[in-house]
Parts: structure tokens; sequence; C-alpha cells
């Protein structure tokens, strides 16, 4: 799934981040569909905004689950913002394709599309890939975006270590371009639908250091 955030860029933010447990994959998952509800991909996915907010939660939760079991889902504050990275090229959580259908009931073919668009487009040198950005709508503009950016950009530095993202809005995508990312090819245009931004980083690119 893609990648969004509203948060502003301001460093004042100085919320405690932690390392989620399975308990709180529920909350995260709510958080990310809370978000996200407003975005042009939200509403191409599930056109119905009254059953859009729950269908996006049980999704969401499926990659959650896998996160933190596989990756590193970070949470910024009481779930004020969280991002959730996966190493490039993690395969499918188990059952994805019954698990899918279950949570996204009628809608599941919109799902398997933004998969499918999203897989031919996935880099293969080794990285790591924010699946989720997202900040509680109320808190968003006062930079914990990018404080969890900034949080997870340091170790991959230290590691040397690349980041892939797809940016699902312009603003998100500006953001994410202040951070050090650069277009990754040609953007997706879904089916009928919104333009997505495939995003790539190289290690040291946070704002304030030499390319």
């Amino acid at each position: 799934m893609d990648v969004v955030t509203q948060a502003g860029t301001g460093t004042g933010a100085r919320q405690p981040i932690r390392l989620a447990s399975p308990s709180d994959a529920d909350a995260v998952a709510a958080l990310i569909a809370e978000a996200f509800h407003p975005l042009a991909v939200s509403a191409w996915l599930v056109a119905d905004p009254a059953r859009r907010s729950h269908v996006l939660s049980e999704v969401f939760r499926i990659h959650v689950e896998h996160a933190v079991a596989s990756g590193w889902v970070w949470i910024e504050g009481d779930a004020d913002g969280v991002a959730v990275w996966q190493p490039g090229g993690l395969a499918p959580p188990p059952g994805y394709v019954r698990r899918l259908a279950m949570a996204a009931g009628e809608h599941t073919s919109r799902f398997q599309t933004l998969d499918a668009a999203f897989d031919r487009r996935h880099p293969r040198p080794a990285h790591q890939h924010l699946a989720f950005l997202a900040v509680a709508p109320a808190l968003q503009g006062r930079g914990l975006g990018s404080a969890l950016l900034t949080w997870h950009h340091r170790t991959l530095d230290r590691g040397e270590t690349p980041a892939y993202l797809e940016a699902s809005s312009v603003a998100s995508r500006r953001l994410f371009l202040r951070h050090g990312y650069r277009d990754h090819g040609p953007a997706i245009d879904l089916p009928d639908g919104p333009r997505i931004w495939p995003l790539w980083r190289e290690p040291g690119r946070e704002p304030g250091r030499k390319p």
C-alpha cells in the first residue's frame, strides 16, 4: 500500500518514539486509516466514505502485523504518528490473498490492482521500504511526520541503506523530496484513478547534510 503524511517539516516535535508490539497493531492500522481517509487513492479503493475507514483499517492491519513481525513499526507519542518500514522485497503476509479478500470484500479487485502496480515498479536493489507514514489529522502540520522520517533515516544512513516509497499525493511527495528522496522513474497512473509517485532515497540525504 502507499505512503502518505500531511505532517509539516518543523523540527520542534519532541514526542517519544518507540517500536510497536503486536498489541499495537489495531491502533496503528486505525490511525493510518483515519489519516488516509480523505486521500484520492483511498477514495479510488473504497468509494463509499461511510465504509472506507473500516475497510482501510482491516486491510492495513494485515500489513502492520507483518511489519511488526518482520520489519520496523515506529510509534510517536500516544499513537500520534506512525511509520511502517519493511525490508525491500519482503514476501506478502502469510495467507495474504485470503485475508485481503476477507478484509476488502467487494473492493478486493481495487486493492489487487494497486498491489500489482506497486509490484511492477518495486526496485530490486537492497533497500528498506516505507510502506506507511501517517499522522493523526488533528496533529498534522506540527513536524511529527518529519520527526519519524529523520528517526529511521539515521539508522539507514549508518548502514548505508537506501529507502523506497510510493507517495500518493502532491503534498506528501513534496515532504519526501525535502527529506532527500528523488523520483524513481515515471509516476504510476492507476486505471481511472489518481497518480502515485515512486521515490528513492540514497543514504545521507537528510536535510542539512551534503548529498
